[in-house]
Order: C-alpha cells, then sequence, then structure tokens
C-alpha cells in the first residue's frame, strides 16, 4: 500500500514532468492555470525540481502575493538564483513583503554586499523590521521570531479586541495567540482566539487573559524554544527582551525549521562530519573532504595504539596464529554495541530526558546492558569459533573476551557523553571518536590477555 507521502512524491513529479512540457512548448496559459489551485509549499517543490532555466520563467506566472509566499518555502539555493535573474523593482518588491524572519533567514545566505543592496531599499517599517531581527546573534529565538503578531490592552472589552483583531490579522503570522502589554509593552498576560470569541462581548481582556505567561528571552537558544514549544503544544512562544517587553513571537512552523537543522546537525556530528549547510550533496568536493577528514586524522593517529598493542602481543599471536581471524570480529563487535549506547544517551542529553546527575545510574544500566549482550554473544561466538577452529582455547577466549569488551564498550559508550557534557564538549561530535579508541585499543589487549591467561602462553 502507497503511503500518503509516496503518493504526494508522486504527485509532484507528474507535476513537475507537464509543468516542463508546458514551459518547453512555451503554453504560459496552461501552466499558469496549473499552478492556480496548488498549494505554495507543492509549487515550490516543483519549481525546485525544474531545470535552472525554466525556474525563473515558472516563478514569473505566479500573481504577486502568491509568489511573495511561494518564495518563502524555496530553498535558499533556489532563492537566490531567482534575485540574480529578477530585475531589481521586482526582486525588492518580493523581499519587502516577504514576513521578517523569512527575510532574515534569506540574507543569512545572501552574499553581504546583495544584503547591503536589498536592505538598503526596503520600505523604513520593513528595514527597521529586519535590522532589529539582525540585531540577534545567529540560533536564538530573537534571529528567529517574527514582528508580525497582534497585541491587546487589558482594557479593552471583546467586541473592542475583535474588531482590532480584524484590522491587523492579514498583516500577523498568527492570531491563534494574542498577547496582552501595558503602555510600555511589557508582557502581561496571554489569551486564545477561542476563549476570546466565546465570551460575553461586554467583558473585559483583563478577566479573560491568563497572567502565567510562559516566554523566552531574545537570547535563549533556538533549540530550547524548539523544546519549549514542543513541551508545551505551543502554537507560537513569546519572545522578551531583558525588560520583559514583548519584541516577537516564534511560530511553530519556524521550529519545525530548528528541529530539522538542529537534527541534521547531530547526525553529521555523530559521523564525524562537519554540516556544511543544506545544500550539502551541491558541496564542492574539495570542501567537502575537508570537513570529513580532521577526525579521520585522528583516528588514524589514535589506532596506532591498536598496532602497539598487536606489536608487544606478536609472541601469541605467532604461537597461535588462529587468534589473529577473531580480532575484526571482536573490534567491530564492541564498536557496535558501543554506539548502541552512546546514541542513546546522546539523545537523551539533547532532549533533556537524562540529565548529568543521573549519569551513574545510566552508566549502571548500561553495563549491565552490556554484560547481557556480551554473554549472549560470547555463547555464540564461541560455539562459532570451535566451529571454525576445533580448538575450545581459542573458542573460550574469544567468547570470554567478547563479554568483557561489551562491558567496556556500553560503559565508554554511555560514560562518554556525560564527561563531554560536563567539559561543556559536544556529546555528538567528541564521543565517537574515543568510544572507538577505547574499543580498539583496550578491546586487543583485553582479548590477547585472556587468550595468554587461558592458553598458559
Amino acid at each position: 500500500m502507497t503511503s500518503q507521502t509516496d503518493s504526494r512524491q508522486e504527485f509532484q513529479e507528474q507535476s513537475r514532468q507537464q509543468l516542463k512540457s508546458l514551459l518547453e512548448e512555451k503554453e504560459f496559459d496552461a501552466a499558469k492555470a496549473m499552478l492556480i489551485p496548488m498549494q505554495p509549499a507543492d509549487i515550490a517543490d516543483v519549481i525546485e525540481g525544474l531545470p535552472e532555466a525554466m525556474q525563473a520563467i515558472a516563478f514569473r506566472l505566479l500573481l504577486k502575493n502568491e509568489a511573495i509566499e511561494v518564495y518563502e518555502y524555496l530553498q535558499p539555493k533556489v532563492q537566490q538564483a531567482l534575485l540574480e535573474d529578477f530585475k531589481h523593482p521586482e526582486v525588492l518588491e518580493i523581499v519587502d513583503q516577504m514576513s521578517p524572519d523569512d527575510r532574515v533567514r534569506l540574507f543569512d545566505e545572501l552574499p553581504a554586499k546583495v544584503v547591503r543592496q536589498l536592505f538598503l531599499r526596503l520600505s523604513s517599517t520593513e528595514r527597521d523590521a529586519t535590522a532589529l531581527l539582525l540585531g540577534y546573534a545567529p540560533g536564538t529565538a530573537g534571529r528567529i521570531m517574527t514582528s508580525e503578531f497582534v497585541t491587546l490592552r487589558e482594557t479593552l472589552t471583546v467586541s473592542q479586541a475583535l474588531e482590532h483583531i480584524r484590522r491587523l490579522a492579514n498583516a500577523a503570522e498568527t492570531i491563534y495567540t494574542l498577547y496582552v502589554v501595558d503602555d510600555s509593552r511589557h508582557l502581561i498576560g496571554t489569551l486564545s482566539l477561542r476563549n476570546l470569541v466565546t465570551a460575553s462581548p461586554d467583558q473585559t481582556i483583563q478577566e479573560l487573559m491568563d497572567r502565567d505567561v510562559i516566554f523566552v528571552y531574545t537570547n535563549t537558544d533556538q533549540e530550547e524554544v524548539a523544546q519549549l514549544i514542543q513541551h508545551y503544544d505551543f502554537l507560537a512562544v513569546p519572545v522578551v527582551d531583558t525588560e520583559q517587553r514583548l519584541v516577537g513571537i516564534v511560530t511553530v512552523d519556524d521550529v519545525l525549521d530548528v528541529i530539522e537543522e538542529e537534527t541534521t546537525e547531530d547526525i553529521y556530528t555523530a559521523g564525524g562530519v562537519q554540516s556544511v549547510g543544506d545544500d550539502y550533496f551541491q558541496t564542492n568536493l574539495l570542501t567537502v573532504a575537508r570537513k570529513r577528514v580532521f577526525w579521520l586524522l585522528i583516528l588514524l593517529l589514535t589506532n596506532t595504539g591498536t598496532t602497539a598493542v598487536i606489536r608487544n602481543q606478536e609472541d601469541i599471536l605467532e604461537q597461535v596464529v588462529a587468534l589473529a581471524f577473531f580480532i575484526p570480529l571482536l573490534i567491530d563487535a564492541g564498536g557496535n554495541v558501543g554506539a548502541q549506547s552512546s546514541t542513546v544517551v546522546i539523545r537523551g542529553l539533547n532532549t533533556n530526558e537524562v540529565r548529568l546527575s543521573k549519569s551513574f545510574g545510566i552508566v549502571g544500566r548500561e553495563a549491565l546492558a552490556g554484560s547481557l549482550l556480551g554473554i549472549m554473544l560470547g555463547l555464540v561466538v564461541t560455539l562459532w569459533a570451535y566451529f571454525l577452529q576445533r580448538d575450545w582455547g581459542v573458542a573460550l577466549s574469544v567468547g570470554t573476551s567478547l563479554v568483557a569488551i561489551s562491558i567496556l564498550a556500553s560503559v565508554a559508550g554511555a560514560g562518554l557523553p556525560f564527561l563531554f557534557k560536563a567539559m561543556k564538549f559536544d556529546p555528538a561530535l567528541m564521543s565517537a571518536p574515543f568510544i572507538t579508541t577505547a574499543v580498539d585499543v583496550l578491546g586487543v589487549f583485553i582479548y590477547l590477555t585472556v587468550a595468554r591467561a587461558i592458553l598458559q602462553l
């Protein structure tokens, strides 16, 4: 059964091919008619899949208001390409009518010279809104918030508030949550649109608003904002400055972008790859190699420790050559066990599910899990090793070592992320190479030491 996602992708591919054919045949009226009923996000996906020369043509077919909305959904690379193709007045009109947070996201991707030109040509209102967001550090609530929201005074009646909302609704990014401020714009309460429209017309906002307000500061990390919205199931969260004055809101659609960005960064980091942005697969190969080589060099150097251990124990390997056959098996198994432990701990740290105060309990739990895994895997490997070598001494050496290595890998995998978190390092970035080194070097040492004891060489 085809999933909804697969159906949507199939629809987009069919639409893309149809639009491409219409543009090739210069059937512009038919192409425009085809785009009219589509959602802006779907139109953006279709345009992105067109050859670069056709993207600007397809975009020009859109009505002005629709074009502005579609433009906000396009990838930064396509946005930049369209900027180069448009005449300046058209560019300015699109950029000027974008929401401030989306405009700032675009400016972050553009060359500084282009940003300066566009910024100076914005209307004074939009220039001020953009300058406000650009004044905050990247990765903070201030940088991703929008200034397009509705505020109310507590003295307004419900009927007055509804009339006020009607006047401002089209200019606001969301009206589902309303923010109550005093004369100095201090945030003093919130009110849902549901509660407003179901209240009596003569009731005042003061009677209806919730004074227990959840908010963030302009310098709050964007990942923390995302976690807050996720925890409280908010559609938006207010952003205040150091004096508790309301300066913006962060909406759930921006948070989804943050979650995707942070998850991508964590995945890259866990794999020892520095993020190169959204266009990784279009990035220059030399840049890709430079981003990957750092940790590979570190692993290459640290793994010389494994070579040193084997060289110091070469006498036992010369006497029982079969022992060497199982070194890759033990190292790989230990690495996999360590990776499993580190993955669950790092994810728990990122989602605040686990904290440093619980580190000893969690490491102990993973050590027990490693023991159970080691025993189960050890029994299987012991029998397999005996089947291959017909030597119980070698088989027991391999099985016993795997139990010890599994415990070591679990403790390292669970403990190192906590250690690096306490040292203010990124656990995802630092843990993987050190876990690999610990399992490789100590794993080989444990194996050959156990084999020497069992075989009494």
